[in-house]
């Protein structure tokens, strides 16, 4: 019977008796003769090639990476910059730098995008972000479990919202968000276009219409009434109106028209469609300077004209009213400085029910 060997390359051969195996290119001859003697075998013949201990290095062989790099990740992540990074770490810019270099030099990755404006991440480090934020919530849970202090939720959030709530309403929020939680930094975004959560260009949004995206947690937290106002100046030499007739005869200031990209902001043609408007823009803020100005009457939600004793209400009979969405990413809701934002945002929206649904009043008392 052939002797059993492997060849160099670890294919099963048979040796025939006395014969040496040498090989060629398409594969091993009987050293008599050119004939091939590689044989093909049947699974149940079939053996592994030899385990040397080359072989055992090679699988055993794993990344490996200092876990506190994961710290300086996680930070010039939120902060998108080596600076702010390194003194919310108080070190030097020059360690977060090299840190993160090292980080990247182990993972055999690319985390980041560095331009100009800053650091941001690339589609690798935001699935990197995504575990490192739970390796952050699972050291603060440690804390929790063995009730010593308060687990830290510090770090940055970014909320996302239009630009006229989120300057009037969550402003205000956000001041007293800071006495309980001084240690999260909330960055807030008034955009008018549609920011996706989804690549992280926001952590919560707050919106006038449900969003759609994968993966979403949304939950209507509330709602707020939008009325007609203008100023006491407006109305020195005029009569207020008394019937959408008499109203029509007014000047009016709205948004443009070819700029509105959410549907929830035509909230003036829910209640009339002026025959003259003096005034458009695109900003919630001009509109109400404008008003307050006495250029003409408009149509501003609750907490706009809460703060302004200079506006008073006009043939108030007349309104609408928008929901208020709270959404953030599944991924995000373990996260303790996200769930300490969204759970202060229900609290004080639903504290402010009846001021968000009022004609004009001042906000109630607030809940910390």
């Amino acid at each position: 019977m052939p002797a059993e060997a492997d060849d160099p390359q670890g294919r099963y051969v048979c040796k025939p008796p006395g014969g040496d195996l040498r090989s060629d290119r398409s594969g091993l001859v009987d050293p008599t003769g050119d004939r091939p003697m590689t044989v093909a075998r049947s699974a149940q013949q079939r053996r592994s090639p030899r385990r040397t201990a080359e072989n055992v290095a090679k699988t055993q062989r794993k990344i490996r990476y200092d876990w506190n790099d994961v710290v300086y990740f996680l930070e010039v992540a939120r902060q998108r910059s080596l600076v702010r990074a390194a003194a919310k770490l108080k070190v030097d810019h020059t360690t977060v730098s090299r840190r993160i270099r090292e980080l990247e030099r182990s993972l055999n990755s690319t985390l980041f995008k560095r331009s100009k404006s800053g650091f941001s991440l690339t589609e690798i480090g935001m699935r990197l972000l995504q575990y490192a934020e739970g390796m952050e919530s699972q050291a603060n849970s440690i804390v929790e479990a063995i009730g010593t202090d308060t687990a830290d939720a510090g770090g940055a959030v970014r909320i996302a919202a239009m630009e006229g709530i989120g300057s009037f309403y969550l402003t205000p929020c956000i001041v007293d968000f800071n006495k309980v939680y001084p240690s999260i930094q909330v960055e807030l975004i008034t955009d008018t276009r549609l920011l996706d959560l989804s690549r992280r260009e926001a952590d919560v949004f707050v919106s006038f219409f449900r969003p759609h995206g994968k993966r979403l947690s949304i939950k209507k937290v509330g709602e707020f009434r939008i009325s007609l106002y203008a100023s006491n100046r407006y109305f020195e030499g005029r009569s207020d109106p008394q019937t959408l007739k008499e109203l029509e005869d007014h000047a009016f200031i709205d948004f443009i028209e070819d700029h509105i990209y959410s549907k929830e902001n035509r909230w003036l043609s829910d209640v009339l469609r002026p025959p003259h408007t003096i005034f458009r823009s695109t900003s919630l803020v001009a509109q109400s300077i404008a008003v307050s100005a006495g250029q003409g009457i408009a149509m501003l939600p609750s907490y706009v004209a809460s703060g302004r004793p200079e506006l008073r209400p006009v043939m108030p009979e007349l309104f609408t009213t928008r929901d208020i969405w709270l959404s953030v990413h599944e991924d995000l809701l373990h996260i303790a400085r996200i769930k300490a934002v969204i759970t202060f945002l229900e609290e004080r929206i639903e504290a402010d029910r009846m001021f968000l649904n009022s004609v004009k009043n001042k906000p109630g008392r607030r809940r910390s």
